[in-house]
């Protein structure tokens, strides 16, 4: 009995050893789910690499599956930059030559009989010299068309041609050639964007290439793994090709009857800081950027050295319009108003007498008028354009107040426009802010500022005030057409009052219809705008940059357009700001259509407050204190042609004329193509040099 027990007993599975079993199992099975685990990652993580470890010891063959690049368009939707596919015919020797008799000749007649530019002694050659070669690229950026007439051929039936490949590759192309060419910019070797866009956004334009791995086993099958590319995004602009090809249409044809140093326009909406059309003198091709051809003859081009032609091509390819600073002049003269009415010191109701000049630390700084203006209202002294008035309104603001009011508005730094290489502009050092620093600053004088800066602040000032931050791209959309991004108006500050806004939209209006700005005028249409004249640095060589700054409708505004010409040649004078009036109203006659904004069939402007003007020209000249009318005359059509504004008073009687916007820059390009490249000279003159003795009390 004691022997059975014992057998049953050692035959028993106890619940012990069931629990030793179950915990065996679940060791191994997590084990396996460990090791499972395990595989999954180090083929998502490193699978590629250990593939790739597989096929080196192996016969194989590698290439790239290039990205798309992203288009760039109009805010229409009309392509102004695109990738094209294109095909690179590659040959495989090895392969071809594995069996040499039935497979060489074939492929090499075929080769010949499709393409012109391939000669079968250079096959031969080829063949010769490379016969182990897995990759000859015979031909380059080959069209769809050309590309199957050998594909074709490669299919048929019973075919020996082998070891020919094409290889997918895309090449940047510009519709429109040199439309809006310093917008865009223009992409180098590797998808490299250059200026413009194509550099600003090109992480976004630029997508990942894919990778095609592929080994040759011993029966010559081939096993391919593809990595497939990611291509670039699409960036919609906030440009209107209609109306940036009209622009640079009449941009043209100024410098074909007249000639110019640079020309710059910017038409942007005020509303939201969106640039409708951006013109930097002549446009160059974007399908061939190095071409020099279009802007010196063939002789020049010749004696130039590889730096001559550098500097000359970044020349050609800087845009004017944010790349460069100059005194603004005259167009700054609303926000020195604007500034003085926001605080108070003013009011739209004040009066100013100016006799023809101030005397201000000790120097006579004159007006536009060397009579004088008499007792004008604050309207008028923007009319009129009244260095006097004006010298007047800062000394009340003082240097503290007025330099926050010139920071505020954002002079002296740059405001940010999504374009490479914007100039910050130069503003008066503290340590220079003499009353009399103060006075010229107070018309434009003796700091600098780019077009994009002046055009920000204006706009603030006709649209109720608010500063939006100019941008030239509206929306971001993947390969599929999805959104990615878009890009709203971007609210930076609040600059003025709705009060101030209005008073400033008025004097604008009148400005165009019976001050400085007549010829900036447009049949139907109410127009507002200042006129600015800057002499450039040095003094001595009495060159000029007219401009004008306006907006459309003068009550309700749409559109602000500033036109900017820098020493325009075989013109009477130089300093005549109506050349940029002339030019302002012909391209916004043909602008503004297009843009939807239609004449008005109500002629008469009405502010918000209740104030109206006729759209009728009018004689606004005061006559006050026994000015005659006439004394002004000459200057409604260019009121600001002043050179020296610092003069001696031993020279007041002299006729050389005063009060002159002026330039610290010399409008050079500069050579580089980094972000940020500021203009060639970024000294600041010395407000008081050459001006002689300091005048007597």
């Amino acid at each position: 009995m004691n022997r059975r027990a014992k057998e049953k007993k050692r035959k028993s599975f106890t619940p012990k050893m069931q629990a030793k079993l179950l915990l065996v199992f679940c060791v191994i099975i997590i084990a396996l789910i460990a090791l499972i685990g395990r595989l999954v990652y180090l083929n998502r993580k490193d699978g590629e690499k250990y593939a790739k470890r597989v096929l080196s010891q192996q016969t194989y063959t590698s290439s790239t599956i290039p990205y798309r690049r992203g288009s760039i368009l109009d805010r229409k939707g009309t392509v102004l930059a695109a990738s094209q596919k294109v095909y690179h015919l590659i040959l495989d020797v090895k392969y071809m030559l594995k069996e040499k008799e039935d497979n060489l000749e074939p492929t090499i007649t075929a080769l010949v009989d499709t393409y012109d530019s391939l000669s079968r002694k250079e096959l031969m050659e080829i063949v010769k010299t490379k016969p182990e070669s897995q990759y000859v690229k015979l031909l380059k950026n080959l069209t769809y068309d050309q590309m199957t007439a050998m594909k074709n051929k490669i299919e048929e039936k019973d075919s020996h041609i082998k070891g020919v490949w094409f290889e997918e590759d895309y090449i940047r192309s510009y519709p429109y050639d040199s439309l809006a060419s310093h917008v865009i910019g223009f992409t180098a070797s590797g998808n490299v964007g250059t200026w413009g866009i194509e550099q600003y956004y090109n992480e976004e334009l630029n997508g990942t290439n894919g990778r095609e791995y592929g080994y040759i086993d011993s029966e010559l099958n081939l096993e391919r793994h593809i990595k497939p590319a990611v291509n670039g995004n699409t960036i919609i602009t906030t440009i209107d090709a209609s109306v940036q090809g009209i622009v640079q249409k009449h941009v043209d044809a100024f410098n074909e009857e007249y000639g110019s140093k640079n020309i710059g326009v910017l038409i942007m909406n005020p509303n939201n800081g969106e640039i409708y059309a951006m013109v930097s003198n002549k446009a160059y091709d974007l399908n061939n950027p190095t071409d020099l051809s279009s802007f010196y003859t063939k002789k020049e081009i010749e004696g130039m050295t590889e730096d001559d032609k550098l500097e000359a091509l970044n020349k050609i390819w800087r845009n004017f319009t944010i790349n460069d600073a100059w005194e603004p002049g005259s167009t700054f003269k609303p926000i020195t108003v604007a500034a003085a009415l926001e605080e108070g010191l003013i009011s739209a109701d004040d009066t100013f007498f100016c006799d023809g000049y101030e005397k201000v630390g000790g120097y006579t700084i004159k007006c536009s008028n060397r009579a004088g203006h008499g007792t004008i209202t604050l309207q008028e002294a923007l009319m009129k354009s009244c260095n006097d008035a004006l010298m007047q309104i800062a000394a009340k603001e003082g240097k503290k107040l007025f330099y926050n009011y010139q920071t505020f508005f954002g002079f002296g730094e740059k405001v940010g426009i999504d374009l490479p290489g914007e100039a910050n502009g130069i503003l008066m050092p503290k340590k220079d802010r003499v009353d009399s620093a103060l006075a010229t600053n107070s018309f434009g004088q003796n700091f600098t500022s780019t077009m994009v800066q002046v055009a920000a602040a204006y706009s603030s000032l006709i649209n109720g005030g608010y500063f939006y931050q100019p941008h030239v791209a509206k929306e971001i959309i993947n390969d599929q057409g999805a959104t990615v991004k878009t890009f709203d108006k971007n609210l930076i500050r609040k600059t003025v009052s709705k009060e101030t806004s209005n008073f400033i939209k008025e004097a604008m209006f009148q400005t165009v219809e019976a001050g400085t700005a007549k010829h900036a005028q447009v049949p139907g249409y109410t127009v507002g705008g200042k006129t600015g004249t800057a002499e450039k640095l040095p003094r001595a060589d009495k060159t000029y940059i007219v401009s004008f700054i306006g907006n459309v409708p003068a009550d309700n505004p749409e559109i602000v357009i500033y036109v900017v010409i820098d020493e325009a040649q075989n013109v009477i004078k130089q300093a005549d700001s109506s050349l940029a009036t002339k030019l302002t109203s012909q391209i916004l006659a043909e602008v503004l259509p297009f843009l939807e904004i239609y004449p008005s069939h109500d002629d008469v402007f009405t502010d918000t407050e209740g104030g109206t003007g006729s759209n009728s020209n009018r004689d606004s000249e005061s006559t006050a204190n026994g000015a005659s009318s006439g004394n002004n005359s000459n200057e409604e059509e260019n009121s600001e042609e002043n050179n020296d504004s610092l003069t001696n008073q031993s020279n007041e009687g002299n006729n050389t004329e005063s009060g002159q916007e002026s330039e610290t820059n010399s409008g050079e390009a500069g050579t580089g193509t980094e972000e940020g490249a500021e203009t060639s000279d970024e000294s600041y003159p010395d407000v008081l040099s050459g001006l002689g003795e300091e005048t007597e009390e």
